[in-house]
């Protein structure tokens, strides 16, 4: 795969993966631009972390009208824009609502889910993180966020195993599986340099890569 010939690019994985890093750092090398998650105005999510029942609901839907605000300015890629790499997927948002919401807010959610979502372009390559729980509960407490002092190891497990069904059945895009638990995009430019060349040399639509493995 020629990634400079993409358009759309998304990173995605669950809290602590990496994602928004590698997101930054693949748009830098095709000088494009980012889409990125902005949890820092989300009003609700502090609250959600401690009282999840609660705050579920609120939280997820106003990630949701942010995400769908965001991509309706993506919708017309082509071959003469600047790249476009992102840190989310709308079509994953269910998954954050399936797992923390009840059987009834679930159900509202769907029904405004299918009212909102807009024609977004598919994407070119997906990248997908994945990184063992101990390693996503260590990152998370390394960036040390003050309100993600509350995400308990039994959350990000549920969560990194949702992931995994989730990308275990994509099929929309070509999907490059990542083991990023031994890589460090930020702090080591060679582990961005292998995962380019591993996108180079992909030829199927689904591939995995791990550090020390050429497939």
């Amino acid at each position: 795969m020629d990634l400079e010939r993409c358009r759309y690019v998304v990173v995605e994985g669950p809290i602590g993966a990496g994602k928004t890093s590698l997101a930054r750092q693949i748009a830098a090398r095709l000088s494009g631009d980012t889409l990125l998650e902005r949890p820092e105005d989300n009003p609700f999510l502090a609250r959600f972390y401690e009282d999840m029942a609660r705050f579920a609901l609120p939280a997820q839907l106003t990630f949701l009208f942010q995400r769908v605000d965001q991509l309706r300015g993506v919708g017309q890629l082509d071959m003469f824009r600047r790249a476009t790499v992102g840190d989310f997927m709308l079509d994953k948002d269910p998954l954050f609502a399936r797992l923390n919401l009840s059987d009834a807010e679930y159900r509202l959610y769907e029904k405004v889910y299918a009212h909102v979502k807009p024609e977004a372009p598919t994407p070119d390559l997906v990248i997908y993180l994945q990184a063992p729980v101990e390693t996503l509960v260590d990152r998370v407490k390394e960036r040390g966020v003050e309100y993600e002092r509350t995400i308990s190891a039994h959350y990000l497990a549920r969560l990194a195993d949702a992931y995994s069904r989730y990308f275990y059945q994509y099929e929309d895009a070509p999907l490059l599986i990542v083991n990023s638990e031994r890589l460090n995009f930020v702090a080591n430019p060679e582990h961005l340099s292998l995962l380019l060349a591993r996108i180079g040399s992909m030829r199927g639509r689904r591939e995995f890569f791990n550090l020390g493995q050429s497939a």
